[in-house]
């Protein structure tokens, strides 16, 4: 790691005269005309053989950005990138948090499109996630409740609506948002939360240094992935006559599984290189304030204890866990860089909208917890930038929008009709002046809800305004949470008790959304009829099967008990409080 106090961006790295192009930047949107403005670029060309190509494509890029919409025919249609990586904490792409690791790509999208600050998963895990951002729909209509249970196969998707009408398409890479995958581990233990036993089911946080300070693709299957998206736009996308979208989905900074704790194992390695450590300003990383285990909500503890967390970590555990995450964001970046400049290398650049955004973030040790999981900010919020003709450049906009806005906003900008069910609205009249008025209005609140492993209640989270409001299962077995986020940005003070007409304005408004007692009650149900086939499926195979899955060594420890608990479970109606 580097101690460097300088945020280095692409844009100031690559060109000694940053405040030059900020001034051309006033000249262009102040000129009379479009022909004036065009002449001003012209002049600043001829600064080419002073400064390089990278000036040029930011004068470019930055012309286009401001009146490109206007130079489009009605009937112009946009080629639409996306890059979604996985567990991406949002707070990283803009200020403070943009400061402690540098990502030279997503400044590159944020300085020349538009940064969403207040981004939201509609739910805090891998699969369930990406089946709202994929259906534009919540997770309670889909009935995604675990990475188990998500999509069908045949669910239409807004990719499938692009090329309905015409667009060229190619997804790969991660997708994750269709039933039947993960480990059995992970689906079992989502069926089993609401059982009254406490068993570690993660692999304790650990970091793993490889190569050395030139090894930059650690994450190599990744980065097979990025080749493939960049040869197809380099050698396909750039020769079609018709426009084209792009899904390409990344694995980081996911932390990698721990292979030592066997075949079961999650992914609880945070692995990266000197190359891509040295993009990280050590003197930036926080070391986060934790609550006395004592002290913590039921949910959040159980969370914490699952996730084998609950024991001692010293403040250099913490911290080079932290590096480490913020490392592998850096290779992330460079994968979006990669496309970027295949798009700019065949000059599609110009005509391509692009889009960069996560399924969930990491704590990375906030809260004393590593993953995801949670309704704390640095799981649910996740970063969302746009960049393209008729984006607006250099935005930072602080509506509440969520990944389910992803649907109508990319049909609306391909001029494709958007249907009707959808739980998302388009982003469009945010990102664009020329954008129509909405035909239904925006909600200014965002919702997320949990139902998989690791929580033992199903999880419901409103945010509105200052407030982030937190409940559980039926909202009277489980206390809720209330944070004001503007004095409290680490969640450290549930402020429910202080504001009870907060609590039941928000409680009243998450009920419009959803029947969450309901919901919550009929995911019970389910996990009990998964489970009880599931145990009935493995005949007399059970008892071994179920004592080797991830929690192996706390199960050993009492196997009897455990085996009670769950035959108790299965014979009890309604819900089991936390423990």
């Amino acid at each position: 790691m580097r101690n460097n106090n300088k945020r280095e961006n692409v844009l100031q790295s690559r060109s000694p005269c940053w405040t030059t192009v900020t001034s051309l930047n006033k000249c262009l949107s102040s000129a009379p005309s479009q022909a004036a403005a065009v002449n001003v670029v012209i002049i600043f060309i001829l600064m080419y053989a002073m400064y390089g190509t990278w000036l040029v494509l930011i004068i470019l890029s930055q012309t286009h950005g401001h009146c490109m919409c206007q130079n489009r025919t009605t009937n112009f249609r946009p080629n639409i990138v996306m890059v979604m990586s996985d567990a991406f904490d949002g707070r990283l792409t803009f200020d403070p948090g943009s400061r402690v690791v540098q990502l030279p790509y997503l400044n590159y999208l944020r300085e020349l499109g538009t940064v969403f600050i207040n981004a939201y998963t509609n739910s805090p895990i891998c699969c369930p996630s990406r089946a709202a951002m994929w259906s534009g729909r919540f997770v309670h209509l889909t009935e995604s409740w675990n990475n188990y249970k998500c999509l069908d196969r045949n669910v239409t998707t807004w990719m499938d609506m692009l090329q309905q009408n015409g667009y060229n398409t190619l997804s790969v890479g991660k997708l994750d948002y269709t039933s039947g995958s993960h480990s059995v581990s992970n689906r079992v233990e989502a069926w089993t939360r609401d059982v009254p036993f406490l068993l570690r089911q993660e692999g304790r946080p650990v970091t793993d240094l490889v190569g050395d300070a030139s090894t930059t693709r650690v994450m190599t299957k990744d980065w097979r992935t990025t080749d493939i998206a960049t040869q197809w736009i380099r050698h396909k996308a750039a020769a079609l006559s018709q426009p084209f979208a792009l899904y390409l989905g990344l694995n980081l900074p996911h932390p990698y599984v721990t292979d030592s704790l066997g075949p079961n194992a999650g992914g609880s390695t945070f692995r990266t290189s000197p190359y891509w450590l040295e993009k990280v300003m050590p003197e930036l990383i926080s070391i986060p304030k934790w609550l006395p285990l004592s002290d913590m909500h039921p949910v959040d503890y159980y969370s914490t204890f699952t996730k084998n967390c609950s024991g001692n970590f010293t403040e250099q555990e913490v911290r080079k866990i932290r590096a480490f995450y913020y490392a592998m964001c850096a290779e992330t970046d460079a994968m979006l860089g990669q496309v970027i400049s295949a798009l700019r290398d065949t000059d599609l650049l110009d005509t391509t909208v692009l889009l960069f955004t996560s399924d969930h973030g990491d704590l990375a040790m906030e809260h004393r917890q590593f993953y995801k999981m949670s309704m704390f900010e640095g799981s649910s919020h996740v970063p969302l930038l746009i960049m393209g003709p008729g984006v607006k450049s250099g935005l930072r906009l602080s509506q509440l929008v969520s990944l389910v806005d992803i649907y109508p906003t990319v049909l609306e900008m391909a001029g494709v009709a958007v249907p009707g069910g959808l739980s998302g609205h388009s982003l469009l009249p945010l990102l664009s002046q020329s954008a129509a008025r909405p035909a239904r209005p925006r909600p200014d609140w965002v919702l997320s809800e949990y139902h998989g492993c690791n929580a033992n209640a199903s999880t419901y989270m409103l945010r509105e305004g200052q407030w982030k409001y937190i409940t559980y299962a039926d909202g009277v077995s489980v206390p809720p949470q209330l944070f004001d986020l503007t004095v409290d940005k680490e969640e450290l003070h549930n402020v429910a008790s202080k504001f009870p007409d907060v609590c039941r304005h928000l409680d009243k408004l998450l009920r419009s959304a959803v029947d969450y007692p309901q919901v919550s009650q009929a995911i019970c149900l389910y996990n009990k009829q998964q489970f009880a086939a599931w145990r009935k499926s493995l005949g007399d195979n059970y008892t071994q099967v179920i004592a080797n899955l991830r929690w192996h060594l706390d199960w050993q420890e009492d196997v009897e008990n455990n085996e009670k608990a769950i035959d108790e479970w299965l014979m009890t109606s309604g819900y089991v409080s936390p423990h």
